[in-house]
Parts: structure tokens; sequence; C-alpha cells
């Protein structure tokens, strides 16, 4: 039996953001909101809440906090995302600090304090 020939495929890296890499409008912006939404998802994973119980610690209805633990964050700013984290019982440190001169605009990023 003859071999098939493989096409071949072809790969290009990506940066650290996927969002830059499929051309969002703000990709730091959204990055950070999907790590936010990764801690949410991991503390409600931890704490073995139902949707509904977390709806009622972060005042949203069931259906709104599946779309939230889904990833469907278009409803969601960082900023809504930061209150829900602390009404779950976790504290966000905000730092400003000067951009390197390496860099001409600042970034914003999402860290996770690994001594917490």
């Amino acid at each position: 039996m003859a071999k098939k020939q493989e096409a071949e495929i072809e790969v290009t890296t990506g940066s650290d953001n996927v969002f830059a890499d499929l051309g969002f409008d703000q990709p730091e912006e959204e990055l950070a909101k999907a790590k936010l939404a990764v801690h949410i998802w991991n503390i409600v994973r931890d704490r073995k809440l139902t949707q509904a119980a977390t709806g009622k610690i972060i005042g949203l209805d069931q259906p709104k906090v599946s779309a939230l633990l889904n990833g469907r964050l278009a409803n969601f700013s960082s900023d809504r995302l930061m209150r829900f984290i602390a009404a779950l019982g976790k504290d966000i440190d905000i730092v400003v600090r000067d951009t390197p001169k390496s860099r001409v605009k600042g970034r914003v990023r999402v860290l996770t304090d690994a001594a917490a």
C-alpha cells in the first residue's frame, strides 16, 4: 500500500497575548479580564460554590454567573470583575509605576501573589 503524503502545516509562533495575536482592539484589557475571570473560576472551584451560591455572593443571577465562568466576558468590565473577586473574599492591589524607557506605552497586567 502506498504511503499518503501529508500536507505541511504552517505554524506561527504567537506572543504572550492571544488577544493581540487575534487582532483585538484592546488586547491587554482583554487578557486582564480573562485572567481576572480565571481567578474567579478558581475561587468558585476551591470553595465548591454552585453558580447560584456564587451569584448570591457577587450579586448576579445564575445565567450571568454561567456566562462569566464560561469566559463570555463582553458584558463585564475589569472593574466589575475585581469587585466580584473582592466579594468572594480576596484582596486586590493595584500598583502604578513608571514605564521602562524600552517601552513607549504602559501596560496592564494581572499577577498572582504566590505567597498569599
